[in-house]
């Protein structure tokens, strides 16, 4: 077809990505081999598509959902690249609809355009949404193609289908914050201990020991189609002062606090509990919306802040210190740092002293300075928080010990402060050119030693 003439604004380039971009083929040219139970679930799916929306019919969804998680993971991986290879968008339909707009650009035209641009599996997705429990089965099965993404040649336009589904079904109108404690349903403190994903909860009496004191609190994003799943949950800490260190929060000796006694709010633990929601951002809103509850509840309180673990920093510090021309390590404090070779450094109290000042350095420079390929921070939790809004408060040695957080971090956790003054300042300097809002200490520890051990040695000197 010759696409030569000119459209209106933004039509051409829809055009070109489902064209070329989106590498779509057209359903006759796919010769895809299916064995029987896939090929007939395939046919269901296309009966279904077939129908108009109001006539769906649950018992059809209901059967198609049934049969895809009757199958073995084998027959998953064939019926989810039979999704992503034969449900694209209907490129016959699709020439016919930009030829009519050019010709007629009038409300009919450009709705038959909207809808001959989406994929067919996005209307599938949401007419499969109509059997029962269809929205967790479905976000199952966007799990089942993540997990098994080598196998899928084409994942990266079918999960992009069910992203741009999801962001509308799970978007911050539909979610439902709820605080759990002691009197929750027990399916859901099961999943609370099931998915914690930070510091690992060991039994029930831990549990306990998080939530039921009168100095702890715990949140949890529900969704009403998913009333006993929560989708996300925050630990939280009311503590006199900001904490360093995890096991100051964590332990069972510590002395029990009124709520009304707490000057600081810490998050200290953020939990994703499905693998198929992966990348929706409600995360954003969750840390914002407790800070407003919390104030409501506690309005003593002053000071928002996490206690964060730095997940990315014992990987990018050990291919740092190989030198490398753009490294942020100096081949001088690489040397400095052969200390840590020993995984019991941190026991050492002259070790530790020792190293001190160049391990700071290098956490703050991986914070500050270190960048993935969009020019943001490498660590996950730092991109989420900063991302978020953040301020890069404080930089913790020594603040994890665990066996997770030497082996992840070197023991490091990092305080990010939740100020709801500047969260929509920091949250744009970031998006739009990179900037951390940062403290003045942490920015005095980009240079080993800062301005402390500075003024030691010219007193020194001086001396």
């Amino acid at each position: 077809m010759n696409m030569s003439l000119a459209l209106p604004s933004g039509i051409l380039k829809i055009w070109e990505q489902v064209k070329t971009a989106l590498d779509v083929v057209r359903p006759d040219e796919t010769a895809l081999q299916l064995p029987a139970p896939e090929e007939d679930l395939v046919s269901l799916c296309e009966i279904l598509l077939a129908r108009r929306e109001e006539n769906a019919g649950v018992k059809l969804v209901a059967e198609i959902l049934d049969k895809y998680q009757s199958f073995s993971e084998e027959g998953r991986c064939r019926f989810l690249n039979a999704m992503a290879d034969n449900f694209g968008p209907d490129l016959a339909r699709l020439d016919t609809a930009v030829l009519a707009y050019q010709a007629s650009p009038d409300d009919l035209a450009y709705r038959e355009l909207q809808a001959a641009v989406e994929p067919r599996r996005q209307r599938l997705i949401r007419l499969l949404n109509f059997a029962p429990q269809g929205t967790f089965k479905i976000v199952q099965m966007r799990a089942d193609a993540i997990r098994i993404r080598n196998r899928i040649p084409r994942f990266a336009q079918l999960d992009s289908d069910f992203v741009h589904i999801f962001r509308s079904w799970f978007n911050r109108g539909f979610l439902v914050l709820k605080q759990i404690d002691w009197s929750s349903p027990a399916q859901v403190l099961a999943k609370i201990i099931h998915y914690e994903a930070v510091h690992d909860i060991k039994d029930w009496s831990d549990l306990q020991s998080r939530i039921d004191p009168e100095d702890r609190r715990c949140f949890a994003f529900f969704h009403p189609q998913i009333p006993d799943e929560p989708l996300i949950f925050i630990e939280v800490a009311l503590t006199l002062d900001v904490p360093s260190t995890i096991e100051s929060l964590l332990t069972n000796k510590r002395a029990v606090i009124r709520g009304s006694e707490a000057r600081t709010a810490v998050f200290y633990s953020i939990s994703n509990c499905n693998i198929g929601l992966r990348g929706i951002p409600f995360g954003n809103f969750l840390v914002k919306h407790v800070v407003e509850v919390l104030q409501r509840e506690l309005p003593a309180l002053q000071t928002f802040v996490t206690l964060s673990p730095l997940p990315g920093f014992a990987a990018w510090l050990a291919k740092e210190r190989k030198g490398t021309a753009d490294a942020l390590i100096s081949a001088e404090e690489g040397l400095q740092l052969t200390a840590i070779d020993n995984e019991d450094w941190h026991s050492d109290a002259a070790t530790v002293e020792s190293i001190r000042p160049v391990l700071l350095a290098a956490t703050a420079r991986y914070l500050l300075r270190a960048k993935d390929e969009f020019g943001l921070p490498p660590d996950p939790v730092a991109r989420f928080h900063l991302g978020n809004g953040a301020r890069l408060n404080r930089i913790n040695l020594l603040g994890d010990v665990s066996p997770r957080g030497m082996r992840q971090a070197q023991g490091f956790m990092v305080n990010y402060l939740y100020d709801l003054k500047t969260i929509e300042t920091n949250q744009e300097a970031i998006a739009v050119d990179g900037t951390i809002d940062s403290s003045a200490a942490v920015r005095d520890l980009l240079r080993v030693g800062g301005k402390a051990a500075r003024a030691k040695r010219t007193a020194a000197a001086t001396a």
